[in-house]
């Protein structure tokens, strides 16, 4: 008898195997909108987070590798001999130094003076912090005073190989050097030259040299000008700062910061922030919706099994049998929205690690997939599922057989509150038909616009970076920025030089500007930052709000960039202690003038005479805007060229054409990617909701047809309803992605970049047309599934 038994499970679950397989063909269209739509969740987790964390990987390999410091400090010049004091302050592991300088090179084919960042190699071993790996050639030979190892991005740029040759004026000297290797570096995984907002390879690079060559060049033979440290675990970082200060001093210390202000690391955290942001808030956003979108679409398409569970069960099979059953579609579109999911997220997933690779050298990045990962994104897709399609299915089996059998009683008629206002009367019958089947479900009705208004949201999240950017660049380069050339020079100069670049070929206006190193202070809270002192009647650099207004420089007080007062703690009024880093190095107080939004790193801005006076200094300056004769730049470049003391050239129309051609490409990149995903949610949810529609009043639309109503009209009433469904949806969405872009814009926000909360009426409206357009394909597939009913089928149906 058990054998009996056993033979006729087995009989009952291959007939049930079978009922899967025919019913998944037959509802293939759904059964793939549904994969696809889980899919978009698992391939955003995977990409996204998975992208993050193999950044995460690379970078802290890299780090530990290369024995990255943990603070940094510059000075005037130290003697040797203090490296000991440094090495004995409490909590530090491992002390280092080294000298560093900016210095022009000479390059051919390139009229601009191009800049090099000249950090010296010891002499017998490597260092001991913040090494170098060498990707071509070989180690500087100390004996050979002429040899140096290039950046790798600067000679890839320059097409510069070992054996090549470049001229450098190192200290008001031109050398001419020999390449010996190229390499790359934590220190300068993300390099800007001075002055620029955005990497320049062509024209800026570090190089690096021995420091029995590079020390007496700049009389630092025996001395140093750079110090960084490696702290103890456990240590107490504030601690070691204020010591390491105190210690530097009296040998002109520009004030010690962490491994969070380093340049290049601050560059690469805060894309690893924004990237984590991303990786968070973007996979729950489209995990979610997916989730939603399963537990609607699953459950509505196990009602309209209703007969065909009652059936099973008048045949002898139990509740949980045919419980499983139809659980098995939910776990079916899972399951293959996963495997195009995964596939497709690893795909993406490399295709962001080599966007990453042209920004940042990290050694053996590559695009790893976490077995957790992976595990994470199935559950929460299952759990969707599942608690999708059990409600639906417990409903289902616990009906009595004979009653299942049954069609669902229908609704209730009644005027709907459009109809009791009138609206029903300025309808034809056919919208009245939409308007009171869309009225006696309108949590249905609410459920399936909340759906499409996420795949409208999920648009402007994308689209409207391209605003924030458009408008980014505006202030930026045409209303900030408004010189034609920025000149930096090596270190401060006599304020006299401000007639002498006038004279320069082809200068029609120079406005002259200081950068001054300070510690601001309000109460605990502290931040070195650097104030630009700026000439108050300026023309070629301004400061400007957010709106596109001139904010005026005040003749007293310091304005401050938003980022900078709120890490402050301060508002327009309050008072700062502001400690000078160079010059008399005095502390002064001053009064915080105003507070700006801004987004390119975080600066104070003073007029440069109150500049002047709060340093104590009245006659140096740190570099000049011009304004130039477009004819004449090439001479101009090619004379300042010859100035030792000029350190770097930059050219904002330069710097906006990187700008634009990097940035916008990657941006083009992942709005490209949000704006399919939306596009697969929206015809996910508005083709799924027609065809279970279409199951759900097959008989009823048929009957029409019967009757004598044409295809044309009774498609109207059918897809008309999904088109009201959109139609709530748009509004809907587009105040669901005004929230969400807030919040994004909010959560990306570094001290390097932020994206302005700018939507234009256009991100609105083209976020709108793609979905209309998701619709209307969506439609197109349901009218021919519509146009195909069998009419014979409906005669013979029995009430």
């Amino acid at each position: 008898m058990n054998r009996g038994a056993g033979i006729v499970g087995r009989l009952r679950v291959a007939a049930l195997q079978r009922k899967l397989l025919r019913e998944c063909w037959h509802l293939k269209g759904q059964m793939l909108s549904i994969a696809l739509v889980v899919a978009t969740g698992i391939m955003t987790v995977i990409t996204m987070r998975g992208s993050y964390e193999s950044l995460i990987e690379a970078q802290q390999r890299y780090y530990n590798d290369m024995r990255f410091a943990d603070v940094w400090s510059s000075l005037r010049r130290a003697p040797d001999s203090l490296r000991p004091q440094i090495q004995a302050i409490p909590g530090v592991a491992l002390a280092d130094t080294r000298v560093s300088f900016l210095a022009t090179l000479d390059l051919a084919g390139l009229d601009a003076p191009a800049q090099g960042r000249f950090v010296s190699l010891p002499e017998r071993s490597r260092p001991v912090l913040n090494d170098i790996l060498i990707t071509r050639g070989r180690y500087v030979d100390a004996a050979t005073p002429d040899e140096v190892i290039i950046s790798e991005k600067f000679a890839n740029a320059r097409g510069l190989n070992p054996g090549d040759s470049l001229r450098a004026i190192i200290n008001g000297r031109a050398r001419d050097l020999d390449i010996v290797g190229i390499a790359i570096s934590p220190e300068h995984s993300y390099s800007v030259p001075p002055g620029s907002l955005l990497p320049e390879d062509d024209r800026y690079g570090v190089l690096w040299m021995s420091v029995r060559a590079l020390g007496p060049a700049y009389d630092m033979d025996g001395a140093f000008n750079e110090v960084f440290v490696k702290l103890a675990p456990g240590t107490n970082e504030r601690a070691v700062i204020s010591r390491l200060n105190d210690v530097l001093e009296p040998y002109g210390g520009y004030g010690a910061y962490a491994r969070r202000d380093q340049p290049s690391h601050m560059m690469l955290q805060g894309e690893l922030d924004q990237n984590r942001v991303m990786g968070t808030a973007m996979p729950a956003i489209f995990l979610g919706v997916a989730v939603f979108l399963l537990h609607l679409v699953l459950g509505r398409l196990i009602t309209t099994q209703r007969g065909e569970i009652a059936v099973l069960k008048a045949f002898g099979y139990r509740d949980a049998e045919v419980g499983r059953h139809f659980l098995m579609f939910a776990l079916v579109a899972v399951l293959a929205g996963a495997l195009i999911g995964t596939l497709g997220g690893v795909l993406l997933g490399r295709g962001y690690i080599g966007m990453y690779r042209q920004y940042f050298d990290l050694p053996g990045l590559q695009y790893r997939l976490s077995p957790g990962l992976l595990v994470m994104a199935l559950a929460v897709s299952l759990a969707g599922a599942v608690s999708g399609a059990l409600g639906a299915v417990r409903k289902a089996v616990r009906l009595p057989p004979a009653e299942a059998m049954r069609p669902e009683p229908p609704a209730r008629f009644r005027p709907g509150l459009l109809e009791r206002l009138g609206v029903g009367r300025l309808l034809p019958a056919s919208g009245r038909m939409i308007l009171r089947n869309v009225e006696r479900k309108p949590v249905q009705a609410f459920f399936s616009s909340l759906g499409v208004a996420f795949s409208v949201a999920i648009l402007i999240i994308g689209l409207f970076m391209f605003d924030g950017v458009n408008h980014l660049i505006d202030l930026q380069f045409r209303k900030i920025q408004r010189e034609d050339i920025s000149v930096s020079f090596l270190q401060n100069v006599s304020a006299s030089a401000h007639y002498d670049l006038g004279r320069l070929q082809g200068v029609t206006r120079v406005e002259t500007y200081r950068s001054a190193p300070v510690r601001l202070r309000h109460g605990h809270w502290s931040r070195e930052t650097v104030i630009q002192g700026m000439e108050r009647d300026g023309v070629l650099r301004r400061i400007v709000t957010v709106d596109g207004v001139v904010h005026p420089l005040p003749a007293e007080g310091v304005i401050l960039s938003q980022v900078l007062a709120r890490r402050l703690q301060v508002k327009t009024g309050d008072w700062l202690i502001a400690e000078m880093l160079e010059g008399r190095r005095q502390s002064e107080r001053v009064r915080v003038a105003g507070v700006v939004e801004d987004f390119l790193g975080v600066t104070a801005y003073m007029d440069l005479e109150a500049l002047h006076r709060l340093t104590g200094e009245y006659d140096v300056i740190s570099g000049a805007y011009l304004s130039v004769q477009a004819d004449e730049r090439s001479g101009l470049y090619r004379e300042l060229k010859q100035v030792p003391a000029v350190a770097g050239v930059a050219s904002p129309a330069s710097m906006l054409e990187s700008f634009e051609r990097e940035l916008a490409r990657n941006i083009f990149i992942s709005v490209g990617f949000l704006v399919g995903f939306a596009s697969v949610i929206a015809v996910g949810v508005i083709y799924n909701g027609a065809r279970i529609a279409l199951s759900e009043r097959g008989r009823e639309l048929a009957s029409l047809r019967v009757m004598g109503f044409h295809r044309r009209e009774v498609a109207t009433l059918l897809l008309g309803e999904q088109a009201v469904v959109t139609l709530i949806a748009i509004p809907l969405g587009w105040l669901i992605g005004y929230g969400l872009a807030y919040l994004m814009v909010e959560s990306l926000q570094t001290d390097t970049f932020r994206i302005p909360y700018v939507i234009a009426a256009r991100t609105y409206w083209v976020a709108a047309l793609i979905t209309v357009a998701a619709a209307v394909a969506s439609a197109f597939v349901v009218r021919r599934r519509l146009d195909s009913l069998d009419l014979i089928s409906v005669l013979k149906t029995r009430e």
